[in-house]
């Protein structure tokens, strides 16, 4: 699919902007995209990632106005890994490495909790490119079964377990 701005290079940044229910999309090449991105899409201002982290962070961890009390104790707590401070992750909306996540828990945890609904990640599949990576899955969860099952010689376990896998595996070859 070609740029729908410059007609002369392929397409790789699909936008889409939906307001009031109406529906706008664009495809644009790499270069048409940047520049896109400095005019703005439609008459929305432009709003990265980050930064809409960052404001959510700030408000979730301080409230509408931080105290200087509060920001003070945020220059303190600091990843020891990374050495990034809790101040310097509200301001950039992101964090330094893994260890982060150990080193600001405390904090992280129920505002994690509130926008996933959960303070750990255990994946998703997209419904419409899922089933096969889901029944992929599933199959391995179920050998791993089987081999217990037979580890622990319990003969008939392991026979259902195979005829599951072995239905799961003709699903596959169907897809």
């Amino acid at each position: 699919m070609e740029c729908e701005r410059c007609h002369q290079r392929p397409a790789t940044v699909h936008l889409t902007e939906i307001i009031n229910n109406t529906k706008k999309t664009i495809r644009l090449c790499e270069n048409c995209a940047r520049k896109i991105q400095a005019e703005s899409f439609g008459q929305m201002p432009q709003m990265n990632l980050h930064s809409f982290l960052s404001s959510l962070l700030n408000n979730e961890f301080f409230g509408a106005a931080a105290s200087p009390a509060q920001e003070d104790v945020s220059e303190k707590t600091r990843c020891s890994s990374c050495g990034i401070t809790e101040s310097m992750f509200i301001k950039q909306g992101l964090l330094g490495c893994g260890a982060c996540y150990r080193s600001f828990s405390g904090r992280l945890e129920p505002v994690l909790r509130r926008i996933h609904g959960a303070a750990r990640h255990t994946g998703k599949v997209p419904e419409r490119s899922g089933g096969k990576a889901r029944i992929i899955n599933k199959i391995d969860n179920l050998k791993t079964r089987l081999r217990e099952a037979i580890s622990r010689e319990e003969f008939e376990q392991a026979a259902l377990l195979r005829d599951e896998i072995r239905g799961l595996e003709n699903d596959l070859k169907k897809e």
